[in-house]
């Protein structure tokens, strides 16, 4: 946001607003107190499914959508008063090239729930839509994101209703949102309902600008502080905290290893926090004790939880889920 104009006839570029990036620095420090959680789990200090569960599910969204929101705003003040093509094609193949590294390397050492499409994704992606909405007027594009807030009230809370449908379930199309039965993933950040803090951002921007607002935001508080130079260089933080707290735990746990967690409590969690992406948690928890009860009663659970047969590939396992289906709606 800050780059120097190229020659002095060139437009006067928004000046860089130290308030979003100490903002930005938050949401940094949020997202990584949130990684840390799930390192935890990870190397079993705490329950599986711990950290899509309950409150830190709630907590981890509301980072991704003031990510998104920040983005969406940020876009607007660095292609303002014209879109800067050099700038804005440097950022966007950054984000892109950096998205790519984290698929490759989570596909080589995490295999299944590797990031397919994760944050960087989901901003890489909004930023070429954003390009759409730059001409827009504010209320307009204010109004798209309330519509598309609005589906998602249809799609999640409505019960008769879906957006979603087997059309989207191919892998091509897994990033749009709408698959019934999209692949599990550590970090799934597809563009509905994604997009819509995303446009929320751009929008506000849009208004703040034909307000005059920016020039007083401008003015509220300095971005000299240790968290707004944080938020300077966010993606280069996003790219090294999560090597360095996972490290900093897998180090923890050769020295103090986790104690035994009981499995059942985990499967459950864990049950829970994956069926909850596509259906209530009510509806889930019990689909996920109806499960659990009938593994146990025919000797599979064990199995299960050692790799000795997979979910996916047992005959048995998918009539468990098939009848747990059934009896949970």
């Amino acid at each position: 946001m800050a780059a120097i104009a190229e020659s002095a006839d060139a437009p006067q570029k928004t000046p860089r607003i130290g308030f979003l990036d100490t903002a930005r620095g938050v949401a940094l420090l949020a997202m990584a107190s949130y990684h840390c959680t799930w390192d935890f789990e990870f190397f079993g200090y705490l329950d599986a499914g711990t950290a899509e569960t309950g409150w830190l599910k709630v907590y981890a969204r509301l980072i991704a959508s003031t990510f998104l929101f920040l983005a969406g705003f940020s876009l607007v003040l660095a292609n303002t008063p014209e879109i800067r093509w050099r700038s804005y094609g440097r950022r966007l193949g950054m984000i892109v090239v950096a998205a790519l590294a984290i698929s490759i390397v989570t596909k080589l050492f995490i295999g299944p729930g590797w990031i397919y499409f994760g944050i960087l994704h989901a901003i890489a992606a909004s930023s070429i839509i954003g390009l759409l909405f730059l001409r827009l007027p504010a209320f307009a594009t204010l109004l798209i994101a309330a519509l598309l807030a609005a589906g998602i009230v249809v799609d999640n809370v409505i019960a008769p209703f879906s957006l979603h449908s087997a059309a989207f379930d191919t892998p091509w199309l897994w990033w749009v949102g709408l698959s019934e039965t999209p692949q599990q993933s550590n970090d799934y950040v597809p563009l509905f309902p994604w997009l819509t803090p995303f446009l929320f951002g751009l929008g506000t921007a849009r208004l703040a600008m034909s307000f005059g607002w920016l020039e007083r935001l401008a003015k509220f508080g300095p971005g000299r502080n240790l968290i707004a130079r944080a938020g300077r260089h966010s993606l280069a933080f996003y790219l090294v905290h999560q090597p360095v707290l996972f490290s900093l735990v897998y180090l923890l746990s050769l020295v103090a290893p986790a104690p035994q967690q009981d499995p059942a409590v985990g499967y459950i969690k864990q049950c829970v926090a994956s069926c909850t992406r596509s259906g209530s948690e009510a509806m889930c928890r019990s689909f996920c004790q109806c499960t659990l009860d009938k593994l146990q009663a025919q000797n599979l659970f064990k199995a299960l939880e050692s790799g000795a047969i997979k979910a996916d590939s047992d005959e048995r396992v998918s009539r468990i889920a098939i009848q747990c289906t059934d009896e949970a709606q």
